[in-house]
This record gives C-alpha cells, sequence and structure tokens, in this order.
C-alpha cells in the first residue's frame, strides 16, 4: 500500500506530487521489463479535475522481489547451497528456513562445512583428537575456527546417542562430540631433593599421569604465581603446584591428593577467595596461607585494583577467610582492594 497526497496536499505540492509518480512509473516493470507494478485509483478535484494516483505497488513473482532488492545473485547462490545440503541432511531444512544469512556468509566454505558434516555422521564419538580428523579438502583448522557453527549443526545431524549434553559451547567441542581433548597438565616443583625424579625437580605432566604417581608426601602446597613457585624454599616431603587458576577442581582426579595436607596461596581479593572455596570442594583439607587480614594490611602500600569483583556467597571459607571476603566484596575496605600474592615482600 502506499500512501496517497490527499484532497488539501495536492493543490499545494502538485509538482512533488508529478514527480513522485513519474519516478513510480520509472521503476515499474512496464519501464524496466521487471520488478512491481503499480495500481492506480482516480480522485476527482474540484480545482485539478479527475487524475490518476498510485495506491499500491504488486510484486507478482519471486524474481521481481529479489530484482527490485538486487539480491539475485545471492538467492542463486542460497538455493544452490539448500539443495546440496538437503540431498545429504534433509533434517537441516528448519535450519536453513530459519538462518538463510548465517549459511548465506559461508557460502565459500559451505562444502567444507558439508564435508565435515558428513564425516562425524560416519563417524560418531570417534575417540581421536581433532588434528588427527582427515577430511579431503578440510585442514583441521578451519574445524577450530568453525566450531560454533558446526556445532550447531551437528546438534541436529547426529543421533542423540552421539552427544554428550553435559558439554555446552565451543571451548567442550571435543566433549561434546567425543572427540579427544588435550589432557590438563599440571606443573609442579619437587621441593624435597630426596624426592626428585632422576635428578628432576619442576615438571609438567597431565593429570591423569600425576595421579599415579605415589610419592611419600606429607605437604603439597599451590600457588597462582608462577615465580613464587619457582621461588618456594625447600620443604621435606613436600611439592608446590602453580599456575592452575579456576582449574584447581582437576585436582579432584587425583585420589592421593585428599590424604595430604594440603595448603593454598592466593591473591587477597574476591578471586582468590573464591578459587579457595572452589578448592575445598574437592579438597576439603585445603588451608590457606598469606591470605589473611594481617598480610593485606601490612602490604597496604603495594594494593592493587580489582576491577570485577566476584560477588557470589561462598560457602567454604573459614570465620576469618569469610570475615574478609565480605570486606573485600563490599568494598569496606576501599574500591576494589586487592592485594596480588606477588606483590607480597619476599621475606614475608
Amino acid at each position: 500500500p502506499l500512501k496517497r497526497p490527499d484532497g488539501r496536499v495536492l493543490p499545494e505540492r502538485f509538482d512533488d506530487a508529478r514527480a513522485w509518480i513519474r519516478a513510480l512509473e520509472e521503476g515499474s516493470r512496464a519501464r524496466q521489463g521487471h520488478g512491481y507494478d503499480i495500481e492506480w485509483s482516480e480522485i476527482n478535484h474540484r480545482l485539478l479535475g479527475r487524475n490518476r494516483v498510485p495506491t499500491a505497488v504488486r510484486l507478482a513473482t519471486e524474481a521481481d522481489a529479489l530484482s527490485l532488492i538486487g539480491c539475485q545473485r545471492q538467492a542463486a547462490q542460497f538455493r544452490s547451497l539448500a539443495e546440496r545440503t538437503l540431498t545429504r541432511f534433509p533434517m537441516l531444512g528448519d535450519w536453513l528456513a530459519r538462518k538463510p544469512l548465517v549459511a548465506l556468509a559461508n557460502v565459500n566454505s559451505w562444502d567444507r562445512v558439508l564435508a565435515v558434516l558428513t564425516w562425524f555422521a560416519a563417524h560418531p564419538r570417534a575417540g581421536v583428537y581433532l588434528r588427527q580428523i582427515d577430511i579431503a579438502g578440510v585442514d583441521t583448522k578451519f574445524i577450530e575456527a568453525q566450531k560454533g557453527l558446526l556445532a550447531e549443526l551437528l546438534d541436529m545431524v547426529l543421533p542423540s546417542s552421539a552427544i554428550d549434553q553435559r558439554f555446552v559451547g565451543s571451548r567442550s567441542f571435543e566433549q561434546r562430540y567425543g572427540l579427544l581433548s588435550k589432557p590438563l597438565l599440571i606443573r609442579f616443583r619437587v621441593l624435597d631433593q630426596e624426592l626428585r625424579f632422576g635428578g628432576l625437580s619442576d615438571l609438567t605432566v597431565p593429570v591423569a599421569e600425576l595421579a599415579q604417581v605415589h610419592l611419600p608426601l606429607e605437604h603439597v602446597f599451590v600457588t597462582e604465581n608462577d615465580i613464587n613457585g619457582l621461588t618456594f624454599p625447600s620443604v621435606p616431603r613436600s611439592l608446590i603446584i602453580f599456575g592452575l587458576g579456576y582449574g584447581l577442581d582437576r585436582l579432584a582426579e587425583i585420589s592421593w591428593m585428599r590424604k595430604v595436607k594440603l595448603h593454598y596461596w592466593g591473591d587477597i581479593d574476591t578471586h582468590g577467595f573464591a578459587i579457595l572455596d572452589r578448592l575445598r570442594a574437592v579438597c576439603p583439607q585445603a588451608q590457606s596461607f598469606l591470605m589473611d587480614r594481617e598480610t593485606l594490611t601490612t602490604h597496604s602500600s603495594l594494593w592493587g585494583r580489582e576491577d570485577s569483583r566476584y560477588l557470589a556467597p561462598l560457602s567454604r571459607l573459614t570465620s576469618a577467610e569469610h570475615a574478609l571476603f565480605e570486606d573485600l566484596r563490599c568494598n569496606r575496605l576501599g574500591e576494589g582492594v586487592r592485594l596480588e600474592q606477588e606483590r607480597v615482600h619476599f621475606g614475608w
């Protein structure tokens, strides 16, 4: 429908109305050979007499509509893409109808997308590393870069038995679709010279391998900062783990870890206490050190600022830890107060 000029305006802007009509006629199918047809009505004005004015334009075919918006090439690409897709994966019809522009954004690589879907359909939960997938014309970096799109499509292509619903998101792509993921590595230093591995004290190993190591340990120290881990003093029957961050919950896979005295040293800020809380979920015996109020106040000249505080409640802190966490969470000591562990004086 077109909003035509009414009888009051038409005498005042008669020339504008004529120019508007001419422009519409120039773009119509009658002049261009494609596009829209104009529907007319006749008005009888007491000053201007009888005049024919457009009341609507009509697009008779899809081709006319595509021509009008200049998308004939994209439509042809989409038709070809959809035909190739539905021949192999008819279950993707609804997705193509809902997200044609997403498909078109990937039109130059769509054949590789289909090749990947075909491989996964033929090898459900293959149990290999992503880099081991061998598909003609597809390098595995393509799969890594397209995890988001591929996951969306694989959820519709694969049977439910081939999808582990516990894992979501691009970061869990391997676990969700039955591929092997790179093992989490743990770096540690043996703090007792008598317990070194063939003279080696600083090692990085997969969690599963560390779980198989049985040493006569009494203490395990955990810290985030690498330099603190490297400069930690010698302690009999002990080792120190460093650099895991929120990955500390993987320590639950090491059964002997729950039988030693575990000591955690993190930043004195809300996230440091959140990590401590998570560690206690898997190793309830964990104790904190150098995360107390005295350490914080003694180093007040070295305080930094925590830009994004952890605000959720924590249930596994001691009363002293919880009181300090609440003071930090509520900015009672200042705005976003934090003391990073590497700022603590070495002598302290």
